[in-house]
C-alpha cells in the first residue's frame, strides 16, 4: 500500500511538472522542462549522496576507527539482507541520522555525534535500523527524485514571475497560469514531496523494527530525540530547508497532528505505530519503556551513555562508541 501510494504521488508530482511547463510555454516548453528535469535527475541519481555528505561535513568510519558503531551496523544490514554500506559519523550535538545513496550497492548511514550520546545501545540499533529500512525500501532514491522534481518546479515558478515582470503586450502570460506558476504549482508540489516523505517514514519505521527486531527501542529512541532536536539547532537545516527530509526526526518538530506542512510524521503517531507492532511481533521488546525518564529528557545529548562522562576524556568524534561496555543493555541478536 505505502508503495502504492508512492507511485501515486510521484505520476502526480511528474504530472504537475508537465502541467507547469505546458502553461508556459506551449508542448515546446512542457518539452523542455522535462529534458532540464531528466538532466537534473541523472546528476542527482550519480552525485546526491555525495552533495549530502559533504553538506554536512560528514566523516567515513570503519572498524578500526568506531569498531562498535561499525560493528552494529554490519550485524544489523547482515539481518537486513543489504550489503554493508559505508558508515558515517557527524560532528554535531544536534541528534539526528540519515541514510543516502542510489541503491543499496552504493549506500551510507550517518549519525550525529549528538544522536551516539544520548541513546543507549538498543535505541541506537533501532535508529540506524530505520536508516537501513530507507535503503532497503530504495527511498533514498524516491526522495532524491521527488526534491528534483520540486525544485524544478519551484525554478518554473521563479521563471514564470520573471516572465510576468518582463513580459509585454502579447508576450506576457495570462495571469491566472502566472499565478498557478508563481504559487499553486510549488506549494502543490512542497506538498506532494512531504506527503511522500512521511509515507516513507512510516514504511521504515516498520521496516527498522522488523530488522532491529526491537520496535520499542526505536520508540524510545525518537522520543528522547524529539525533544534533542528542539534544544539543540542543526545549522545544516537552517542553511537548506529542503535537507529536513533526511533525518530521522525534523530538525523543527510540530505537535498534535500530522499537518500539511511537515515532511515527517508526528512523533506521538510513529510510536503509537511501533506500538502496534511490538504487538503484532508478540512483545519480544516490551521490557523497552517508550518514554524517557524525565533525568533523561532533560540530560544534555552529550552526557548520555556514549558520549563524555564526568570526569573521563572526552571521547574523538570519530569514536564515541569506543570503551563502552554494553553487554548489560541489549538481549537483541545484534549483540
Amino acid at each position: 500500500m505505502n508503495w502504492f501510494r508512492t507511485t501515486l504521488l510521484l505520476a502526480a508530482l511528474t504530472a504537475l511538472f508537465m502541467a507547469l511547463g505546458f502553461m508556459l510555454g506551449g508542448r515546446g516548453g512542457m518539452m523542455i522542462a522535462l529534458i532540464v528535469a531528466l538532466g537534473l535527475n541523472l546528476f542527482s541519481y550519480w552525485n546526491a549522496d555525495k552533495i549530502v555528505l559533504r553538506m554536512h561535513n560528514a566523516q567515513e568510519v570503519d572498524a578500526a576507527s568506531a569498531p562498535d558503531l561499525y560493528g552494529l551496523v554490519r550485524d544489523l544490514a547482515a539481518r537486513a539482507g543489504l550489503p554493508m554500506p559505508r558508515v558515517y559519523i557527524v560532528d554535531s550535538p544536534h541528534p539526528n541520522a540519515f541514510a543516502t545513496g542510489r541503491n543499496p550497492e552504493h549506500a551510507a548511514v550517518a549519525a550525529t555525534t549528538g544522536l551516539l550520546a544520548m541513546l543507549n545501545r538498543e535505541e541506537l540499533a533501532g535508529v540506524m535500523a530505520h536508516e537501513l529500512g530507507h535503503v532497503k525500501n530504495r527511498d533514498t532514491l524516491i526522495m532524491t527524485i521527488t526534491a528534483t522534481i520540486a525544485g524544478a518546479i519551484s525554478m518554473l515558478g521563479n521563471f514564470a514571475m520573471f516572465a510576468g515582470l518582463t513580459g509585454r503586450g502579447e508576450n506576457r502570460p495570462n495571469p491566472l497560469a502566472m499565478l498557478a506558476a508563481m504559487i499553486v504549482a510549488p506549494m502543490a508540489a512542497a506538498l506532494v514531496q512531504m506527503a511522500i516523505s512521511r509515507t516513507r517514514e512510516y514504511a521504515a519505521d516498520r521496516a527498522g523494527a522488523e530488522i532491529s527486531g526491537r520496535p520499542l527501542a526505536l520508540a524510545s529512541a525518537l522520543a528522547k530525540l524529539a525533544g534533542g532536536v528542539e534544544r539543540v539547532p542543526n545549522p545544516v537545516a537552517e542553511r537548506n530547508p529542503a535537507a529536513a527530509h533526511l533525518y530521522i526526526v525534523h530538525p523543527a518538530v510540530g505537535h498534535g497532528m500530522d499537518n500539511l506542512f511537515s515532511t515527517h510524521p508526528d512523533t506521538g503517531n510513529r510510536i503509537a505505530a511501533l506500538r502496534d507492532i511490538a504487538q503484532q511481533m508478540g512483545g519480544s521488546a516490551l521490557h523497552q519503556p517508550v518514554t524517557p525518564s524525565p533525568a533523561a529528557a532533560a540530560a544534555s545529548p552529550a552526557s548520555g551513555p556514549w558520549g563524555t562522562t564526568a570526569g573521563q576524556p572526552r571521547r574523538s568524534a570519530l569514536d564515541p562508541l569506543a570503551g563502552h561496555s554494553t553487554a548489560s543493555q541489549h538481549r537483541g541478536p545484534w549483540s
